[in-house]
């Protein structure tokens, strides 16, 4: 059966060939930013990484006319820890331009959320003014996610490698990841579940110096106690935020205490 994530990298590939014969600009931004993994591994509370979404696959558009600017500058006001910005074209309506406008806007960290599968999409990533990129598990062979982690860590990036089960998550292990997301979201089918990062965190070596990050499927306050408690430092949360009249107060409400988490 051919899945949304199948479809997704099929598609991919035809845009890494444009890549390819694109000379990416460069942001001359002079812009310096922190350490995503410091920020969420010395934080009391739960952080909020913040993204500009402008559609999805399974919901359709979600805010196609949003400005990436006003947006970042409205996620960093209300204290954001990073801001993720989508860059696949076909299914999320997002670009290279945007995650560049965003750049020149903020200075905290920047993730480069794409399905990356290869290197001239790190390096138009990096051009644009990102701090971490991102690599998910599901979409790569273990030479092919080595390569490109390799790769992008030898850039001065950080990377947020992302699984959804045991499995990839001893692949994201053995690769050296210090900043691990999980994705409620099932790429193959596009269901949401929380469990999953109860059920990545239950077997999570959080006395190692490595975060855990909740992706997806977070709404509430509720939601963001729920993936503390399992051991969650951060979540990553876009149609929430991105369909909240209230910026500031629906970030504010999910950055709760962390408790007791190990370190």
């Amino acid at each position: 059966m051919v899945t949304i994530l199948d479809k997704i990298l099929v598609e991919k590939k035809k845009q890494i060939e444009i890549l390819l014969e694109e000379q990416s600009s460069m942001v001359e931004s002079g812009v310096e930013r922190p350490s995503l993994f410091d920020r969420l591994y010395r934080s009391e509370h739960l952080q909020v990484i913040s993204e500009i979404k402008r559609a999805s696959p399974s919901k359709g558009l979600i805010a196609e006319g949003v400005n990436p600017e006003s947006q970042a500058k409205a996620y960093y006001e209300a204290g954001a820890a990073c801001i993720s910005v989508l860059t696949d074209t076909p299914f999320f309506k997002g670009s290279f331009k945007d995650l560049a406008d965003v750049a020149r806007t903020v200075s905290i960290p920047l993730l480069c959320k794409d399905f990356i599968i290869h290197p001239v999409q790190i390096d138009h990533a990096k051009n644009a003014g990102a701090s971490v990129i991102l690599l998910i598990v599901a979409a790569l062979n273990k030479m092919k996610l080595t390569e490109l982690y390799e790769y992008a860590t030898n850039l001065g990036l950080e990377v947020l490698v992302e699984v959804h089960d045991a499995e990839e998550l001893n692949r994201a292990l053995q690769l050296g990841a210090k900043i691990i997301g999980v994705n409620n979201r099932d790429l193959r089918t596009f269901d949401v579940d929380l469990k999953r990062t109860e059920e990545i965190a239950s077997v999570f070596p959080f006395h190692e110096e490595r975060v855990l990050i909740s992706e997806s499927g977070i709404w509430k306050t509720e939601d963001a106690e729920r993936v503390a408690k399992a051991g969650a430092r951060a979540v990553l949360v876009g149609e929430s935020l991105m369909r909240s009249g209230d910026v500031e107060s629906a970030l504010r409400s999910l950055q709760v205490e962390l408790g007791g988490i190990l370190k």
